[in-house]
């Protein structure tokens, strides 16, 4: 996001000199500007937005997995722990914030203000939702997703997964034991050695910070730390800390290929969820004042957006074959790992993102009690390609987060699908930088991209 402008006077000649400087004692003899008044609009969204934070916070004393970024004033979380409001009171308090907002007429507003008042609606449902099932009300799979972040993933025909499970056979090397056990002796020699991680994250994020900073203006004191983790069941996390400062933390519980840090240091870093929580804080809480947006709920309707862009942002900074050249000719040499893989490693990764919806047909059907802990994690292995060892642990995953699983592929198709209508193809690099970068930087709720 573009930094605050400020005119400055270019002295071409001493007439100009004069001039501006004539114009600057006008200027500074009437007084600092005053700001342009709020609309109705605008002053009620500001009140109902603090009230939003203060329930956000709320909730967050029932529910640790709530609030996942906060950096506003401390005396309202406080505020929040002293007070332990109840759920129903939660829930209760939010209904006619929505009823307010609905009565709004923003009609005539700048689509910013729109926009806003869009996401207040849709974030005070969703954190409705979700005090109601900390309540113990109990949704099947889709009614869940779509009350917590706007979207509902489609369900996925069993026999793309097959027709894709064939191709990716083909690229597999022949062997002994099923495709799975053949594509896992494939990539063991991927393996990023624990000694060398650093060196590679190091350059993985080099370069997609390199490569956002083209497209996108971030503070110059924007940051973020890498600690490696274990006992977790995702495979990395960005934690805001607000000020334009993350810490990422990478999870070493299974081994680490080669395609993992561009991939995490992109949907982590830039142009993913650091990039994203600098811009939110700049553009929206600092030049517009938007308090509301110094809380990240977990469960959110900007989550398929969030998650979604973090991915396609991978595709957006290493476009066409540039992923496979940067990973052949830098991270596999800093990692000590013979290059004769890479290509079709690469047209095999490729393949596998089409076997990635799998993972919401195994949570749907294993939340909905269709299936077992074990058979889902099976259901994984088959469709997904994953060890079992890896299954189980997604399916834990589940367990813990529920229907945030769809997030990032109907996300990812979401955020794709928008940018291209408007004309940022895979061929126009500058416009699908323009066009991601507009997108993450306002509050479009997953059903405003269809």
């Amino acid at each position: 996001m573009a930094r605050r402008s400020f005119h400055r006077c270019v002295i071409a000649s001493a007439f100009l000199m004069i001039s501006c400087m004539l114009v600057a004692g006008r200027d500074a003899a009437a007084g600092p500007k005053s700001p342009e008044p709020k609309s109705k609009a605008e002053s009620s969204m500001d009140r109902i937005a603090e009230s939003f934070v203060k329930l956000a916070l709320a909730v967050g004393e029932h529910d640790s997995l709530y609030v996942d970024a906060y950096f506003g004033p401390e005396a309202w979380r406080e505020q929040a722990k002293k007070e332990k409001m109840p759920l129903e009171e939660i829930r209760n308090a939010a209904t006619p914030l929505i009823a307010e907002l609905e009565r709004l007429d923003a009609s005539r507003e700048e689509e910013p203000l729109r926009l806003r008042r869009t996401f207040l609606i849709k974030q005070l449902e969703s954190l409705a939702a979700r005090a109601s099932m900390l309540e113990g009300t109990k949704l099947a799979f889709d009614e869940e997703s779509n009350a917590l972040y706007d979207a509902v993933a489609p369900r996925s025909d069993e026999r793309r997964f097959r027709e894709s499970l064939g191709r990716i056979d083909s690229l597999v090397p022949p062997g002994e034991g099923t495709l799975l056990d053949r594509l896992e002796r494939f990539k063991k020699d991927l393996v990023i050695p624990k000694d060398r991680l650093d060196a590679v994250f190091a350059a993985a994020i080099a370069e997609a910070r390199r490569r956002t900073k083209e497209h996108i203006d971030l503070p110059e004191d924007e940051s973020f730390t890498v600690e490696y983790v274990t006992g977790q069941p995702w495979g990395a996390y960005n934690w805001y800390q607000g000020a334009n400062r993350s810490v990422i933390q990478i999870n070493t519980d299974f081994p680490t290929y080669i395609d993992a840090p561009i991939g995490l240091a992109c949907h982590e870093g830039y142009p993913g969820h650091h990039v994203q929580n600098v811009l939110f804080e700049q553009g929206l809480v600092k030049d517009r004042g938007w308090i509301e947006f110094v809380v990240s709920p977990l469960f959110s309707p900007l989550s398929p957006i969030n998650e979604g862009g973090a991915n396609f942002g991978i595709e957006v900074a290493f476009p066409g074959e540039s992923r496979l050249a940067f990973e052949r000719d830098v991270l596999y040499p800093l990692a000590g790992i013979d290059t004769t893989k890479a290509e079709a490693y690469y047209a095999i990764r490729k393949l596998l993102r089409e076997v990635h919806y799998a993972e919401n047909e195994a949570a749907r059907r294993y939340l909905d009690g269709e299936i077992t802990a074990e058979e889902a994690a099976q259901y994984l292995s088959s469709n997904a390609l994953m060890s079992l060892e890896r299954a189980r642990r997604l399916v834990t995953f589940f367990d813990r987060y529920r229907s945030y699983v769809i997030t990032y592929n109907v996300g990812y198709d979401l955020v794709k699908d928008y940018v291209e209508r408007r004309g940022g193809t895979a061929d126009r690099s500058d416009k699908r930088w323009e066009e991601l970068r507009e997108l993450i930087s306002y509050p479009r709720v997953a059903s405003e991209l269809k």
